[in-house]
């Protein structure tokens, strides 16, 4: 129920009848001649519940007043009055901003149905300002949320950073033991290390230098390990790795694993592939349209000896093993290929838009050497 009214008409006769019923109900009616001074009792007392305008007035009409209070911050609804019965007036009125509009009449009898209106329109003017304070605390809890997650991803990239230097100071501690080892088996050991450190290490350098702190463009991430890996190959090795791999957006946790994949498989190619000489060693990662990331890792070398390599201690093949156990990933050879090539298809995260469909060859399993 409303509790304070204002009540604009110039005719006065009204003014006094509307307020002497309405006073009786308990609501306090304050009135006005024209729509100026109506304007200037809601500037003075911007507590009234509901406003209601006669629609012919001198100066302001009804429909511009109710315009200009429609203007005013946190407006009481408008009510419109009017003798005429005409159903342009009505639209006219509802297209400025009333919330309705009531017929009245010189016997007071419509002021039954003006207080009816009155109580509809404090209603649903009470239930607009609840939807409108919900609203707005919805969106400052999405911007409380927004500026946590930035701050959030700020904080990772800096974890990232400060982990990806720790890791390439292991790798260079590693490279100094390596190259300090007067035993062969030990230096080969050492760079193999550090090798698999530099993997680890590329993917928080790919974190901390990107906006995006929850997934890795594998095919960027790979480029860098692979110009890595020719780096710090000895004498030019790995000079025909080759590397195409699609643009793809993984986990970091799946770009661990497959750097991890790649690295034991092109230094396991390196090592076994091309005996007393070099060859082309290929990498690719392409998607499917089964939302699967297939990487393959190929020679053209001798082939897989059938029970590994002559010095092989067997922990790049359980390395790779355990990095495509951790990714769900399958793991095929093509032995129709003349040199090696192993083929580890895993599930994506996420579709890949546009990736192109392309099907995994079918072999028969068989780890790497």
């Amino acid at each position: 129920m409303p509790r304070k009214v204002l009540y604009i008409d110039d005719d006065q006769g009204l003014c006094t009848l509307v307020k002497r019923s309405l006073g009786r109900d308990g609501i306090e009616v304050v009135t006005a001649g024209d729509g100026e001074a109506g304007l200037a009792l809601l500037a003075e007392h911007p507590d009234f519940d509901v406003i209601a305008v006669d629609l012919y007035m001198p100066g302001l009409s009804g429909v511009e007043l109710t315009e200009r209070i429609n203007a005013v911050p946190n407006h009481p609804p408008v009510i419109v009055v009017t003798g005429a019965q005409d159903s342009r007036m009505a639209v006219a009125v509802l297209k400025a901003g009333a919330f309705d509009y009531v017929v009245k009449d010189v016997q007071g009898e419509f002021i039954f149905l003006l207080k009816a209106a009155f109580h509809a329109a404090v209603d649903a003017m009470r239930m607009r300002r609840a939807k409108e304070a919900a609203e707005a605390e919805v969106r400052a809890a999405r911007d409380r949320f927004e500026a946590l997650a930035a701050e959030r991803a700020l904080m990772m990239r800096e974890v990232n950073h400060r982990v990806g230097n720790s890791l390439q100071l292991i790798a260079s501690l590693l490279t100094i033991q390596s190259n300090a080892a007067s035993n062969d088996e030990v230096k080969e050991a050492l760079s193999d290390a550090t090798g698999r450190v530099m993997a680890v290490a590329q993917v928080h350098r790919r974190l901390y230098t990107s906006d995006d702190v929850q997934t890795v463009a594998i095919d960027l991430y790979l480029e860098a390990l692979v110009e890595d890996l020719r780096r710090s190959a000895e004498g030019g090795a790995l000079a025909q790795l080759s590397l195409h791999a699609d643009p793809i957006a993984v986990t970091p946790d799946h770009a661990v694993a497959i750097g991890m994949i790649v690295n034991e498989l092109v230094t396991n190619a390196l090592k076994y592939a091309y005996p007393g000489g070099k060859g082309a060693i290929r990498v690719a990662l392409t998607s499917d349209d089964a939302n699967h990331g297939i990487l393959i890792v190929e020679d053209d070398g001798v082939g897989i000896a059938p029970k590994g390599g002559p010095k092989s201690t067997g922990l790049g093949q359980r390395i790779v093993r355990a990095m495509a156990e951790k990714i769900r990933a399958q793991i095929e050879q093509d032995r129709s290929h003349r040199g090696t090539r192993l083929i580890v298809t895993f599930e994506l995260c996420a579709p890949v838009p546009g990736a192109a469909p392309k099907a995994a060859p079918a072999a028969a399993p068989k780890p790497a050497a």
